[in-house]
């Protein structure tokens, strides 16, 4: 049986903006966070971790790396979608400086994207070609993928039967983790 552990990295001083593939560390509680999850998943028996090369997702990776002595393998694939000129922005910061804009996003999601930023379709591809690059090796053995909330929700949406708002919820924290195995899959999300 394949064990997929899909985790969002830990908090960075970004908390509650766009962070998008600004790449900033983690801070203080995203460090601990880290700490936490690496103690949580080590009881799993990990045979290969896979993180976004972004330094909250690797940092994090890195945390379960030291704990269980398996090596990070970063993909970009990984990455957060990029908001473009919305990055390091709040929404209500969004909807003063683009409101036309920002009225249209909310409208027209998943098909309108930040200025300046990545098409969600793009997006999409991108992580679907990477998740499937990653479940592809995960034959009988249990991985770790550390990325962010966005590629969580398009992965358990697209490949584990989440409903879009049940993704959502299940990504909503720092830190979380989405504990899947393969068909039918059965997961367990941990906060």
């Amino acid at each position: 049986m394949s064990v997929v552990a899909l985790i969002r990295h830990g908090e960075t001083c970004m908390a509650g903006r766009f962070c998008g593939q600004s790449d900033p560390e983690l801070n203080a509680a995203g460090e601990r966070e880290a700490m936490n999850i690496a103690e949580r998943v080590s009881k799993l028996d990990i045979a290969r971790i896979y993180s976004s090369d972004l330094r909250r997702a690797s940092q994090t990776a890195k945390a379960i790396a030291q704990r269980t002595g398996v090596a990070v393998e970063c993909l970009t694939g990984l990455r957060e979608i990029d908001f473009g000129q919305w990055e390091g922005l709040a929404w209500q910061e969004i909807e003063i400086q683009f409101p036309d804009e920002a009225d249209l996003w909310l409208r027209e999601f998943p098909l309108r994207s930040a200025p300046g930023g990545e098409a969600y379709t793009a997006f999409a591809t991108r992580v679907e070609t990477a998740i499937s690059g990653v479940l592809s090796k995960a034959a009988d053995r249990t991985i770790a993928v550390v990325t962010h909330r966005g590629v969580m929700r398009h992965a358990l949406t697209k490949f584990f039967g989440f409903a879009e708002m049940e993704a959502w919820k299940a990504t909503a924290d720092y830190g979380t983790t989405v504990i899947t195995a393969d068909p039918p899959y059965v997961c367990e999300v941990l906060p």
